[in-house]
């Protein structure tokens, strides 16, 4: 906000399909968000800004309401009547976060960081060029935070040792082989190390044991 002037931002993850948030974080906080969403999705299809990422697959740009309305159009759009100007929301500044690491989300399903003002100046060129510059230090910042609130359960020094192997490519049996154990025996690590990471697959655990893997 120091660096971009505005009233708000909004860290949302949303699911377009389902027409549900999964991820809310705002400041200051809007106590109101969840009574006010039925609105929000009752307009969003019809909202060019809103829906734009749905519309055309374009998940790096950073864009601004004014690249889809005038703005006497944006103040005739259901979205704004009913949404945003009971707020004393004029102009919004908004981009997508990308996923990872893990499983990207399903479809639908985007983070979205929005910058909101109220009546005055529209956010200018090189606001929208420095949040674009500062994109993937924001991503950086939103990982450290969910390793933080989510911290990847430790593994026993041989539980390591073994997903390392997994991770190089090897198959139960070459991984027994180099390790000194029987097959089973790495079927029964394996068991264990997806019950401690709450995962179902190798890859799954790969990615969530190693985060900074490349």
């Amino acid at each position: 906000m120091g660096q971009i002037r505005c009233d708000r931002i909004a860290l949302s993850g949303i699911d377009t399909i389902r027409q549900e948030t999964w991820l809310c974080q705002e400041t200051p906080a809007d106590p109101d968000d969840e009574v006010t969403a039925p609105t929000y999705w009752k307009h969003y299809k019809d909202c060019k800004a809103c829906s734009y990422r749905d519309r055309s697959g374009d998940l790096r740009s950073v864009t601004k309401v004014s690249d889809f309305y005038s703005l006497r159009q944006w103040h005739s759009t259901g979205m704004y009547t009913d949404y945003y100007r009971p707020y004393g929301i004029e102009h919004l500044l908004g981009l997508v976060l990308p996923a990872g690491p893990g499983p990207a989300p399903g479809p639908g399903q985007t983070l979205r960081l929005g910058f909101v003002r109220g009546p005055g100046p529209e956010f200018s060129e090189r606001d929208r060029a420095l949040l674009a510059l500062l994109r993937p230090h924001l991503h950086q910042a939103y990982l450290d935070a969910e390793q933080r609130r989510h911290p990847v359960p430790q593994l026993t020094p041989r539980q390591k040792d073994l997903l390392r192997l997994v991770a190089a490519g090897h198959t139960n049996a070459q991984i027994a082989w180099r390790l000194g154990i029987s097959e089973g025996t790495v079927r029964i690590h394996l068991q264990n190390i997806y019950a401690r990471l709450h995962v179902s697959s190798r890859t799954a655990a790969v990615t969530k044991a190693f985060p900074d893997r490349p």
